[in-house]
């Protein structure tokens, strides 16, 4: 606990998500005080064909309360 799901559009490099992933997992340990064993971030390709069903309507929309950082697009 926690464990970070990132979903975004196909094309980005293993190198970039390891990138983020590591930074991730460092900020959530300095600001929750958890260790790095506590921490996993896990990366899903949504087509942005797909977009809109799968995430915007279930994550986004649905769940608007619950987001810290709101996107600047609506669909």
């Amino acid at each position: 606990m926690p464990h970070v799901i990132i979903k975004l559009w196909p094309g980005k490099s293993e190198q970039q998500k390891k990138r983020l992933a590591d930074a991730i997992v460092k900020e959530v340990m300095k600001i929750f005080n958890y260790g790095d064993e506590s921490v996993s971030v896990g990366f899903e390709e949504i087509k942005s064909s797909d977009w809109a069903k799968q995430v915007y309507g279930p994550d986004i929309k649905e769940k608007w309360h619950k987001l810290y950082k709101k996107p600047g697009y609506e669909m």
